[in-house]
């Protein structure tokens, strides 16, 4: 019995062992199972977290790349605008002065090296297309001298001096980098044409040594500007030369001019005097014999040493007009010849126009009313008066009005206008309903002995003078005389004299 009750307790320990064995395994499976899954989530949290630290590492690289693309545009802006300062600087010395070597002289080392270059040349082509150094800057002769070589045969450097390329030295091969390197010393270089509206003109090189940054497109653009300021301003300098070239050689010609001119108006004036002086004399001359003339036709005339047939009598009568013709022509003479050199003097007076015109028309009404013409007089009642020698202004408009009446047909009509006008000045004018004048007759009109060439003067006779003794009596008084016509219509007369001065 109590080994069967021992039997059975280990029996059941056994039992109860296994239970909690079981127990325990699902226990620890039940814990793995759990620290699995936390596992798997921890390995998805850390994949996560790789992958947040792969996106932050790759923007970080970004952002580091950006800084860095950043800082060289900076510093690329940076050196832009300090090289713009610099060009702008440059541009307004060369643009300052018309001195074509003054340009070249104010390009310098220091400006040069505030665009960002150690060396600089400038090169000119004259007329012939030979090379002229003007600017050169860090450069023996040696080196010069092998660029003109060079620059004959490479052609790259050709197509920049003959075709106006700029040519950057990122442009060309390694091959023509190295030549050009060993000839004068330069790593990274630019070579811009100098243009005008003629063509190339020059060029100009700018370089570095090797230890230099290389160029950008912003040295490109600023040595093209520069070139482009450098050929404008050449351009406007030896315009500017050409024109003060003129300017001398015109003020030359016009100082030889104004010399011939002068002894052509003093060698005027001398004949003009010894016409004068000519005219004068031969009409005294003539005036002597006319006069006897004239007295012995007049006393022939008279019957004074006996009766005179009709026939002879007839002749005696033309002997005194024609006689009558010449002395007229004699005092037109004189008179023009007097008033021309001064030697008579317009004895100024007070003067009323509107009396005066009235009093010449009632003169002529013998002849208006033989050619039925109508004379009319528009003169203001309170015109001002006038300072002038009467006697002479009463001969202009006699002149000018039998003028009138000569070349206005019959039942025309003849115009006397007086008004006043702004200034101190009186208008007249004469104005008939004649033939008329030609546009070459108009400015011959004043000419001494000119006469239109028309009907009425090939059948009356005339000494044309009238007209020219009209204009020395009226720049006598400080007057203006014109005359406007047009042809088959009318013909206007006009002058000016000066009102009487207020004392």
């Amino acid at each position: 019995m109590d080994s069967l009750l021992q039997n059975l307790s280990v029996d059941v320990i056994i039992d109860w062992l296994g239970y909690i064995s079981l127990f325990c395994v699902i226990c620890l499976i039940v814990v793995l199972l759990g620290k699995g899954e936390k596992i798997k989530q921890q390995r998805q949290s850390l994949e996560k977290l790789q992958k947040s630290f792969d996106q932050l590492d790759e923007q970080a690289k970004l952002i580091v790349k950006t800084d860095l693309e950043l800082n060289k545009t900076q510093e690329e802006l940076d050196k832009k605008v300090t090289g713009l300062y610099a060009l702008q600087s440059i541009s307004h010395l060369v643009s300052t002065t018309l001195d074509e070597n003054e340009i070249f002289a104010r390009i310098s080392q220091n400006l040069v090296a505030s665009l960002g270059f150690e060396k600089a040349l400038i090169l000119m082509f004259d007329k012939e297309h030979k090379n002229v150094w003007k600017t050169t800057l860090g450069f023996s002769q040696e080196q010069l001298n092998m660029f003109l070589i060079l620059l004959e045969k490479d052609p790259i450097l050709k197509q920049a001096a003959k075709e106006g390329k700029t040519i950057n030295s990122s442009h060309v091969s390694i091959k023509e980098i190295e030549q050009l390197s060993q000839t004068i010393d330069v790593a990274f270089f630019i070579i811009s044409p100098i243009l005008t509206q003629d063509g190339v003109i020059g060029i100009m090189l700018v370089g570095n040594s090797s230890m230099a940054p290389a160029l950008t497109e912003g040295d490109q653009e600023i040595v093209s500007i520069l070139s482009t300021q450098l050929g404008q301003s050449i351009e406007n300098a030896r315009l500017f030369e050409q024109v003060y070239n003129s300017h001398q050689d015109l003020e030359k010609k016009v100082k030889i001019r104004t010399k011939e001119l002068a002894e052509a108006l003093e060698q005027v004036k001398k004949i003009s005097k010894a016409k004068s002086q000519f005219v004068s004399a031969v009409s005294h001359e003539l005036r002597t014999p006319l006069t006897s003339i004239k007295g012995y036709a007049a006393i022939l005339m008279a019957g004074t040493i006996g009766e005179i047939p009709d026939k002879i009598k007839e002749r005696l009568e033309k002997i005194n007009k024609h006689s009558d013709s010449l002395v007229q022509l004699i005092n037109n003479l004189l008179d023009i010849s007097r008033i021309e050199s001064g030697r008579v003097a317009m004895k100024l007076e007070e003067c009323d126009l509107k009396e005066m015109v009235l009093s010449v028309a009632d003169m002529l009404v013998p002849q208006t009313k033989e050619k039925k013409i109508k004379l009319v007089a528009n003169v203001p009642e309170n015109l001002s008066k006038i300072s002038a020698d009467t006697s002479q202004i009463e001969r202009v408009f006699i002149n000018l009005l039998s003028n009138a009446i000569k070349f206005t047909p019959e039942n025309g009509t003849i115009t006397v206008d007086i008004k006043e006008i702004p200034g101190e000045a009186i208008e007249a004018s004469v104005t008939d309903t004649g033939v008329g004048l030609a546009e070459d007759d108009l400015a011959n009109v004043f000419e001494e002995f000119y006469r239109v060439d028309n009907a009425i003067n090939q059948t009356v006779k005339g000494t044309g003078l009238g007209l020219p003794l009209v204009k020395y009596i009226v720049e006598a008084h400080q007057g203006k005389i014109w005359v406007k016509s047009t042809p088959n219509e009318k013909t206007t007369f006009t002058f000016t004299l000066p009102k009487k001065q207020q004392g």
